[in-house]
């Protein structure tokens, strides 16, 4: 692997803030001399032929010991860090000026904490870019470990060609926060103008995977020797890029190379295009089969029915155990996210809830891969062990491999109830005997199972009390009652105060549910949900 991030720190230096001091040491005493940044440069051109340089770098980062740098802001308001660099500049010009190939010389002075009086620290190199005053932005690379709370690890500029993201600030162009690989290899972005895509390798290319999320809109790195996290979970990273507003971008292939692919067009919602250099098609398929001429005026008709199977007799009929199967069955598809300033009269300060690795709903804590929270002031936030992120609806996570977490928006006609439908990937399902009338609220047990925020471990409240259950917050104690039938759920309103709405099969609004009593029940369609305080139900038939 080459090496993209020249790191050198120039010990001894009598005067950091002097230009001759850090560039070339004076006399002629080669065998005693310290390499300072000119020799640094010339062991390392950006280009060479044989053994001659034909190109040198240009951008060099110097660090120099905060409290040095503090005390010439404090002083010379950074007069000595300016004079410095432009020091620098002009002595990298005299001595370099045919290998610059017209390249601006630029310099950066910045302080760092763990450097000894003395001290300086050197960065140059391919993966090693200063932008020019005013250069405008042309991406924004973050990163997760969750999906859910995304940290930013750098800009990229229009002329920034080489990026180097790792777990070292000495090795790489920048650090990804939360980088779980340790120092087994390094993300590279190439950009090769605004024309061209971004392309996302690793390096060396033996150690990870990349692969593209078309779903979530970012790149998912996974480490091919097997390493795992605390929960045992493989080790994965997932990488972001966001195009800066008014950038053009270009969509990803359908799909992407193992170890490189160009950037989406819209991370908020890629729609993969054809490759860069996409095949020429052939003419006709590989495989062609003609269609018969008959198959086009064929009619579809219904088979005629089987007959019917004889009747058993004999000891076999007076043997055989008949036993009823529950077909009906009501599941919590999802959750409904409130918003808390309706109940702030209750002291509610937060609602939060987790959900466990098996993506079921449990109390927020350590067990939760992914949580959700809304506060009084109708905040809703994501949160995980890296912190917590503001969000909004519609929005997809995937805290763990092979999941897919979906929050989606409401209907305008629940916005003053509600944030957002939490939908669960894992929905946990109950049975329902056919011919008789349940009800269903906090008081009733029927469905107490389904019921996953009946607890104050989900509710804050002012003063940090915990006493209260997170469905008084919009679940009357008999809510609805419901009665399986041939053609659906027959739900009556147990409580005038009880707001029931009615979702289709893909929890689109279809209806409030307003007067509905035993006499003349609202019929529900099988397959169909009842959203009821905090719960989504799916009624099966």
């Amino acid at each position: 692997m080459p090496v993209y991030v020249q790191h050198e720190t120039l010990a001894r230096i009598n005067d950091v803030f002097s230009p001759e001091a850090i560039w070339q040491a004076p006399g002629l005493a080669l065998f005693s001399r310290r390499p300072l940044l000119r020799d640094l440069l010339e062991r390392a051109p950006r280009e060479q032929r044989g053994r001659a340089a034909t190109r040198c770098f240009s951008h060099v980062t110097l660090a120099l010991p905060q409290e040095e740098v503090d005390d010439d802001r404090h002083l010379t308001r950074g007069a000595r860090v300016r004079d410095l660099a432009e020091g620098l500049a002009a002595l990298h010009q005299k001595d370099f000026g045919d290998l610059l190939k017209g390249d601006e010389v630029r310099y950066h002075v910045v302080g760092a904490e763990d450097l000894a009086p003395g001290e300086v620290e050197v960065r140059f190199g391919h993966a090693v870019y200063l932008p020019a005053p005013g250069e405008k932005v042309q991406y924004t690379v973050s990163v997760s470990r969750d999906s859910a709370v995304w940290k930013t690890v750098c800009p990229i500029y229009p002329n920034q060609r080489l990026t180097l993201i790792g777990h070292d600030e000495h090795e790489a162009t920048h650090v990804a926060p939360g980088w779980p690989f340790g120092a087994e290899g390094a993300i590279l972005l190439i950009n090769d103008g605004p024309d061209a895509p971004l392309e996302v390798q690793v390096r060396p290319k033996d150690a990870f995977e990349c692969s593209w999320d078309q779903p979530g809109g970012y790149y998912t790195i996974r480490s091919r020797r097997g390493g795992v996290d605390a929960g045992g979970a493989p080790l994965r990273l997932l990488l972001r890029i966001t195009p800066a507003p008014g950038t053009r971008s270009i969509a990803p292939p359908a799909a992407p190379a193992r170890a490189a692919a160009p950037i989406p067009a819209q991370i908020s919602a890629p729609i993969p295009a054809a490759a860069r250099t996409p095949a020429t098609p052939s003419a006709r398929p590989a495989v062609w089969k003609p269609r018969q001429a008959i198959e086009a005026d064929m009619t579809a008709v219904p088979l005629a029915a089987r007959p019917a199977p004889a009747p058993i007799t004999g000891s076999a009929e007076l043997d055989a155990t008949y036993a009823p199967v529950a077909r009906q069955r009501v599941a919590l598809a999802a959750l409904a996210l409130p918003r808390l300033s309706r109940y702030r009269e209750t002291g509610a300060q937060a609602l939060e809830l987790g959900l466990n690795r098996a993506l079921l709903p449990s109390a927020p804590g350590a067990e939760a891969v992914l949580g959700f929270a809304v506060d009084d002031a109708d905040t809703l936030h994501a949160v995980t062990g890296a912190g917590r992120e503001a969000v909004a609806a519609p929005s997809s996570f995937s805290p763990v491999d092979g999941a897919r977490i979906d929050l989606l928006a409401v209907a305008p006609e629940m916005t003053d109830r509600y944030l957002a439908l939490l939908r669960l990937p894992q929905a946990p399902v109950m049975p329902v005997a056919p011919g008789a009338r349940f009800l269903f609220g906090r008081g009733a047990p029927m469905l107490a199972a389904l019921r996953v925020l009946d607890s104050p471990r989900f509710l804050r409240q002012a003063g940090g009390a915990a006493t209260s259950s997170a469905d008084r917050l919009g679940l009357s104690r008999n809510a609805f009652s419901f009665e399986a039938a041939p053609d659906g759920y027959r739900i009556a309103r147990a409580s005038a105060t009880q707001a029931l709405y009615h979702l289709d099969e893909g929890l689109r609004f279809v209806a409030a549910i307003g007067d509905a009593t035993p006499e003349q029940p609202y019929l529900l369609p099988p397959g169909h949900h009842l959203v009821a305080g905090h719960y989504v139900l799916r009624f099966d038939a």
